[in-house]
């Protein structure tokens, strides 16, 4: 089922919590509203699902205009952050309780029930916990009955509102990668709400990122990622540095710093105030020398770990704001040893690839 949202706006008394959203969604992706909390993706998650009305805007599924259709008649399937299962009930009989309750000229026999909930089991790799209650299950496993359960009816469209969101880090991973698979093998229409940048990165077909009840970006994680639009899509994906100054020529100076940068297709003239982003991995540290251009910038910590350490940097100079400036670098334990960094040592920062903005502060 594709689906097309159209100017959506919602107000919650005087907070707009959506204010004119549109997109379109075509059939079988699986898609991540990703935003920070308060940005308005689970008022827009319970707007497509019916389970809450818009002040203005329509919602059409599938061409059709189910804007005043009740949640009932538009064969969506919804997953709650916290399971919402019926703690009274066995796990067969949660995952059945939708198709139970059908209208009885609807309603399949007990067979068809017990053989579709069992298969639906097997699905989701828990059929060994058909007559399990729910207070007997782990947070993962309820999760995954919950996801069976609303499969169960068979929708169009499956929308999860944090579906790992109460959950631990590691089973939060396992159920991203069970997720991937499972969309994988049905090509169900589905959309998910998280805050979760690494989540919607690593599972979705496409990324809808939402700040104060608008669309900053709207594209594939590899796009989001690597050509954010706005300073916003920048700064929310992905661990960046921030350098905050004024065009000089082909620099940026950052107080009394001058920071290279590439000509960019803003059209910056001299003086305009900008903010740069830069990747950990695409930042470098040089000894600080008077012939060298660069951030100038003190080592606060050396994480080491792996195959990669970071090397955490504060500003130096006054703190901007009343707050402090850090800086992270990804290096290898070997160009750490080769440019002798230790704490305290003092050195400079420059950038193989910067997105500047025109900055709005």
């Amino acid at each position: 089922m594709s689906i097309e949202v159209r100017d959506i706006h919602k107000s919650f008394g005087a907070f707009k919590a959506l204010d004119g959203v549109s997109l379109s969604l075509p059939k079988g992706e699986l898609v991540a509203l990703l935003g920070p909390s308060g940005c308005g993706k689970t008022t827009l998650l319970r707007i497509i699902a019916g389970l809450e009305s818009a002040d203005y805007g329509s919602i059409r599924l599938s061409g059709a205009d189910a804007t005043a259709k009740h949640v009932r008649e538009r064969q969506v399937g919804f997953v709650f952050q916290h399971y919402a299962l019926f703690r009274h009930m066995s796990v067969f009989e949660n995952v059945a309780f939708g198709l139970r309750v059908k209208p009885r000229g609807e309603r399949p026999s007990e067979a068809i029930i017990r053989e579709k909930v069992m298969r639906l089991l097997d699905l989701v790799q828990l059929s060994w916990l058909a007559d399990r209650f729910p207070s007997q299950l782990s947070g993962g496993q309820r999760q995954r009955i919950a996801l069976a359960r609303a499969l169960a009816v068979e929708p169009q469209v499956l929308l999860l509102d944090e579906p790992f969101g109460a959950l631990d880090a590691k089973v939060r991973k396992e159920l991203r990668r069970w997720l991937r698979r499972l969309h994988d093998e049905l090509h169900i229409s589905s959309i998910f709400v998280t805050h979760d940048q690494e989540e919607a990165l690593e599972v979705a077909d496409k990324i809808v990122l939402m700040n104060k009840g608008r669309i900053e970006q709207i594209g594939g994680p590899r796009e989001i990622y690597n050509e954010p639009a706005t300073s916003f899509a920048c700064s929310f994906i992905g661990n960046v540095n921030e350098f905050r100054g004024r065009i000089e020529g082909n620099y940026l100076r950052v107080g009394d710093d001058l920071l290279p940068h590439e000509p960019s297709d803003l059209d910056l003239a001299d003086g305009q105030a900008v903010v740069a982003y830069a990747r950990p991995h695409d930042t470098e540290i040089h000894p600080l020398s008077a012939d060298r251009s660069g951030v100038t910038a003190k080592v606060n910590r050396i994480l080491e770990s792996g195959a990669l350490a970071r090397v955490e940097l504060v500003a130096n100079g006054a703190a901007r704001e009343g707050r402090t400036d850090y800086f992270e670098v990804e290096l290898t334990p070997a160009e750490i040893a080769e440019l002798g960094l230790e704490t305290g040592k003092r050195v400079r920062l420059t950038s193989r690839r910067l997105s500047v903005f025109r900055d709005k502060q």
